[in-house]
């Protein structure tokens, strides 16, 4: 009884020196930390842009004619179509941007300010930026005032020209955070650019890039400013914006890769494979063609026409088109096998490059009336796309002088430029190709190849519109936030039709 007694003033010893609260206070148990360093958030908010995109793409990748599964004579996507409810499909965007990214950028912030690790804070604000951009760009109107605002169950929706002005605002706030020096920190998270500021700035322009360069249908449109944002963003293909992939299992595998197994019945289209077989330009091969396809089994390199059957789709037949991987499309890879090009599982996801700002600027620059400068951002761009598909010296060179490419800056044509923004963009930016064909209107003077759908081949609620927008995704709006939708015409069947403010004059 005494040794109890002794037991029960050693625990009450025990507990007054540390007072109840602190004693079972779990947020000071360094096994179970309540608050974690931003370089610990940073790594995994970059990965979550792979899975956002690279989703969605497989969808606006059919309204853009990157590719196409048709073997029936045209799925909902390649006749414009949207995800039938209660469907969360094409809504990756949007679950990224909220979810995924979403508050953990503040997180990083808060924790970031608090060390004076400005590095930190300037890229984390470069995501969130482009995260607008690219939400905003995918869905027009977003709400973007009352985004993660505590216990409000129903958020109004902001114009997009709100949203425009306010990536401008946080590129601009990012960029002075990045040159306030302070304790760097950014290369303990950041498996992109290796904590490298000034990449980090480049990236920035690079989305103040696009975003200047989306309002080219706007009396504010100032190609200048666009030419100036192109020069100070990324140069050579060193400069891309690229997300790793270790490629060892599902989880940290590319999301275009084999292992994932998401582009199985994916096949190239006549769009794009007319812009590469000699067909469009000069009658000239691109030397890219074998890099970016895979041919027929008989050695002949086909794409398959959006709307239209393949008519030798029996497995193992000689001509028929095979999938991006250069397999038989719908089966499973075969053992060891782990994909080409930026279809390899431990291929990069690269949501921004060197030769997309050349094209940005030659478009501003053929605009402002400058056609040698126009000319020279062209070539630029089609020469860094070719490196980075690893094309020899010798084929760029013998390219770039040949019939597919202007040589004088007068004989430079707006269809040149975006039809070699569309090659160097296939995939990897499907995104920012459906920006551009949307501010163009789907124009067949500019994109040649593109099949227009005609009669049935549109999308019954569509009323013989193409796609202009994306709706938002179903699971959050749809079933929490229906008359906020109702006040933008979001519930209307042909809601996706609507052009978004940067298409309109």
């Amino acid at each position: 009884m005494n040794k109890i007694v002794k037991y029960i003033v050693a625990l009450s010893m025990l507990f007054s020196a540390f007072s109840c609260s602190d004693f079972l206070d779990i947020n000071t148990d360094v096994s179970v930390p309540q608050k974690v360093q931003a370089s610990a958030i940073f790594t995994p908010v970059l990965a979550q842009i792979p899975r956002g995109e690279a989703f969605d793409v497989r969808y606006i990748s059919r309204y853009i004619q990157n590719v196409t599964l048709n073997t029936s004579g045209g799925d909902i996507y390649e006749r414009h179509g949207y995800a039938v409810a209660p469907s969360d499909l094409m809504g990756d965007i949007w679950r990224q941007h909220y979810y995924a990214i979403g508050t953990n950028i503040d997180l990083i912030i808060e924790d970031a300010s608090s060390k004076q690790q400005w590095d930190m804070v300037g890229a984390a604000k470069a995501i969130r930026a482009w995260s607008w951009q690219t939400t905003t760009d995918y869905h027009g109107e977003i709400i973007l005032d009352q985004a993660w605002e505590p216990n409000r169950y129903v958020f109004e929706f902001d114009s997009q020209e709100k949203v425009y002005a306010h990536v401008v605002k946080i590129c601009n706030e990012a960029l002075a955070d990045l040159d306030k020096g302070g304790v760097p920190n950014l290369k303990a998270g950041d498996n992109v650019y290796n904590g490298d500021v000034a990449k980090w700035r480049k990236f920035i322009y690079s989305i103040l890039a696009r975003n200047a360069n989306h309002l080219s249908n706007k009396s504010i449109y100032k190609p200048d400013d666009v030419i100036k944002y192109c020069d100070l963003s990324l140069a050579t293909n060193a400069d891309n914006f690229g997300i790793p992939h270790n490629g060892s299992n599902t989880s940290d595998a590319n999301f275009y890769g084999p292992l994932r197994a998401n582009l199985l019945d994916y096949r190239p289209t006549t769009t794009i494979m007319k812009l590469v077989d000699g067909t469009t330009f000069g009658g000239v091969r691109d030397p890219r063609l074998p890099i970016m396809f895979a041919p027929s089994r008989d050695t002949v390199y086909r794409g398959l026409q959006t709307f239209t059957t393949d008519p030798n789709n029996a497995a193992n037949a000689p001509k028929r088109i095979l999938n991006l991987f250069g397999l038989e499309p719908g089966i499973a890879a075969p053992a060891g096998f782990t994909g080409r090009w930026i279809y390899a599982d431990k291929a990069p996801h690269y949501v921004v490059t060197a030769a997309e700002i050349q094209f940005i600027k030659a478009e501003a620059a053929f605009r402002k009336g400058d056609k040698a400068m126009a000319l020279a951002a062209f070539r630029k761009g089609v020469e860094t796309h070719m490196q980075f598909c690893s094309v020899t010296t010798a084929n760029i060179t013998a390219f770039l002088a040949s019939a597919a490419v202007p040589q004088a800056a007068a004989d430079l044509k707006m269809s040149d430029i975006m039809q070699q923004k569309y090659i160097a963009l296939y995939m990897l930016g499907a995104i920012e190709t459906w920006v551009d064909m949307r501010r163009f209107k789907y124009d067949p003077t500019i994109y040649t190849t593109y099949v227009m759908p005609v009669g049935t081949q549109y999308y019954p609620d569509n009323n013989g519109k193409l796609a202009y927008r994306v709706r938002p995704r179903y699971n959050s709006e749809y079933v929490w936030n229906r008359p906020s939708l109702e006040k933008i015409g979001g519930n209307n069947p042909d809601y996706h039709t609507y052009e978004t403010w940067f298409v309109k004059p």
